[in-house]
């Protein structure tokens, strides 16, 4: 079979990579074509790699909008190349901005189209729940909860798992011990807490503010905030100012194996804090219009996946306008050492990674997609 595969993202890259490791064990005659970056590369062949996220990837409306000559002029070339290489099936990865245009296109010029890592249309912009119905042949969801949103809206998504578990569980055997990472990054023998602040400038500049102002609140704690690589230590240390914080850069679950706690900004965090078994604060500042009207705009009643696949408020969700930081205490209290949520909630986060599903999950997924094609094939002759 001819693949091809579209990622627009690092973790697009990430799980991108996994599932054509797991196509060419399902499918030891496979061939490649992709859009991605290094990992996939690196396991589909360099020559195959078409363009790089790096070059893709436009965060925010203003470079959207700055861009919006470029992004043209790449589908206009991702197209070209998918109708040259006619493979026998595009699955898009996540990037739905991007793919989901090319999934329209895919279906209107007779191209097979699997859509892995479905946008999350249950959070924002629901009406994409109409053009995956018309455009997408098989959906391939990575949340639990998932399955009944789409069944609801008309689809049959396929589930196998989450692939975050086999991204920890590869990850797991190298993270440093607690005396390791302290010795490698200078700090104190305090217990840690872990701040994952966000990955966008945006998140960082409304979240770590109050953050710093939390983390006085806790002396006998070390506070280490996770910087991402592609945003600048200044830009941290700027709201870090008249705190005790400590900066790490592209440490993200090294910092977090080592915590006793941790205080999150929502997102994929969340759910990676939790499948490492960290109790959690989840806190995310936004406008004061935001908070107001997230119950009417919103049509899922939380906001982190922690709650989402739970189906049940697990980690509490602080969110706010203002720098208030009340209620971020008094739940943070509860889930350090000797808090009274604490012990709830890591047999709460066993559960959650129970029903992601165990390792292996990219191989689930490959078999799925090629007994699919198969059968599909097959039927055609």
């Amino acid at each position: 079979m001819r693949y091809y595969l579209i990622a627009g993202e690092p973790s697009g890259d990430l799980h991108g990579s996994n599932l054509i490791r797991g196509l060419k064990r399902e499918d030891p005659a496979a061939k490649f074509r992709f859009w991605g970056g290094d990992l996939m590369a690196e396991a589909g062949g360099k020559e195959n790699l078409r363009k790089h996220y790096r070059e893709t990837s436009f965060f925010g409306i203003v470079q959207v909008l700055k861009n919006l000559g470029t992004i043209r002029r790449q589908m206009e070339e991702c197209r070209r190349d998918v109708a040259q290489y006619r493979p026998d099936v595009l699955i898009l990865i996540d990037y739905p901005g991007f793919n989901m245009k090319m999934a329209e296109w895919a279906h209107k010029n007779g191209i097979r189209t699997f859509y892995y890592i479905a946008p999350k249309v249950w959070a924002w912009r629901e009406w994409r729940v109409k053009s995956i119905r018309k455009y997408v042949d098989r959906l391939f969801i990575i949340f639990p909860f998932e399955k009944e949103y789409f069944s609801k809206k008309g689809l049959q998504p396929i589930f196998e798992g989450n692939p975050l578990v086999d991204a920890i569980e590869a990850r797991r055997p190298g993270l440093p011990s607690a005396e390791e990472f302290r010795q490698r990054n200078s700090l104190d023998n305090r217990p840690i807490i872990a701040l994952l602040a966000g990955s966008r400038r945006g998140e960082i500049r409304d979240n770590l503010p109050l953050m710093a102002l939390l983390s006085r609140k806790f002396p006998d704690h070390q506070f280490v905030v996770a910087g991402v690589p592609w945003i600048e230590r200044p830009l941290y240390e700027q709201y870090m100012q008249g705190s005790d914080i400590r900066y790490v850069c592209n440490q993200t679950y090294e910092t977090l194996a080592v915590a006793e706690a941790a205080v999150v900004t929502s997102g994929t965090a969340t759910l990676e804090c939790a499948l490492l078994g960290i109790p959690e604060v989840v806190v995310y500042r936004t406008l004061w219009f935001q908070v107001k009207l997230q119950p009417y705009v919103l049509s899922v009643k939380w906001v982190s996946l922690v709650n989402l696949n739970l189906q049940r408020e697990s980690v509490a969700e602080i969110i706010q306008s203002d720098l208030d930081i009340t209620r971020a205490e008094r739940e943070l209290r509860a889930i350090v050492k000797g808090g009274e949520k604490r012990q709830r909630m890591i047999d709460d986060f066993a559960e959650l990674k129970r029903i992601m599903g165990g390792t292996g999950v990219a191989d689930r997924f490959a078999r799925r997609m090629t007994s699919i094609l198969r059968e599909e094939t097959a039927c055609k002759n």
